[in-house]
């Protein structure tokens, strides 16, 4: 077999390779969205594409006054939008400091960093519960945004950090030298240089603070409180798993604003990862 024939068939089978993972990535997705528009309440279906199609299960999604479907979402959009803000700022913020300035205890700070990373953040919920409760902060959308807003700096701190070190420290000099401060230099120069770090940083705490249901049911109790992760286990929890259907919908909602912001700013996402993991 020659050289040229087996290159071919090395890169034929990596297609294929590569195609049937897609499709069995994509499969469950598809299942899903085409299950939200199955008529009825079980999922149950003896084709892929179901013999009759309705939007029904959408529409009882946001007229239905027991499910609150609406209020969960707008709560969930808040607390995604509120942490994805306070966290980003945070992260540059932290990161800007560790990266460009030598003051003491400067590698405690990093090595307890990345001690705290090794770890899930299931196990401190608990502590986080009993502190949160101690404040008065349970049942609240601010209690989410602390936690996720804080915990994304632990996560994003070293990617935030490798991306600041890898930028030329000619430029911050230059700007010294024209009389520009500190603040000066991270708001007029770093922050525009760090789009691709800041959009990774976003769209990872907007992802985490959108999807997650442990923490928020830990601390979430009221029913106009909930996000829509909460809402939806509760809904099909309550009815004796009898409306999958509608838990489709409900599914398919959740993840329509993630799949946009992640198709529109995937160059960034690549760029942002990558970048920050130049230096360490």
């Amino acid at each position: 077999m020659s050289q040229g024939r087996s290159k071919r068939l090395r890169v034929t089978a990596s297609y294929l390779f590569l195609l049937a993972a897609a499709l069995w990535s994509l499969y469950p997705a598809v299942w899903v969205v085409l299950s939200s528009f199955k008529p009825g309440k079980s999922l149950f279906s003896d084709t892929l594409v179901p013999k009759a199609l309705t939007a029904a299960h959408y529409a009882e999604l946001f007229r239905s006054g027991s499910l609150m479907f609406p209020t969960w979402y707008m709560n969930t959009l808040k607390v995604a939008v509120c942490s994805m803000l306070l966290s980003t700022l945070l992260v540059t913020l932290t990161a800007y400091a560790l990266s460009r300035f030598r003051f003491p205890l400067r590698k405690a700070a990093l090595s307890l960093m990345l001690v705290l990373g090794m770890f899930p953040g299931f196990m401190s919920m608990v502590a986080v519960y009993i502190l949160l409760n101690e404040i008065g902060l349970l049942n609240t959308h601010a209690a989410l945004i602390i936690v996720y807003s804080f915990g994304a700096v632990v996560f994003n701190l070293f990617v935030a950090k490798g991306f600041f070190d890898s930028l030329p420290k000619a430029i911050e000099e230059a700007a010294r030298i024209d009389g520009a401060g500190n603040m000066r230099i991270f708001a007029s120069i770093m922050l525009p240089l760090s789009k691709p770090m800041l959009v990774f940083v976003a769209l990872t705490t907007f992802t985490g603070a959108w999807i997650d249901f442990i923490f928020a049911s830990l601390v979430l109790r009221t029913k106009d409180k909930w996000t829509v992760a909460v809402g939806l286990y509760d809904m099909v929890h309550s009815y004796q798993n009898a409306y999958f259907t509608l838990f489709a919908a409900g599914a398919v909602l959740i993840a329509i604003p993630i799949t946009l912001l992640f198709v529109y700013l995937q160059r960034h996402f690549v760029d942002g990862l990558t970048s920050g993991a130049n230096k360490g």
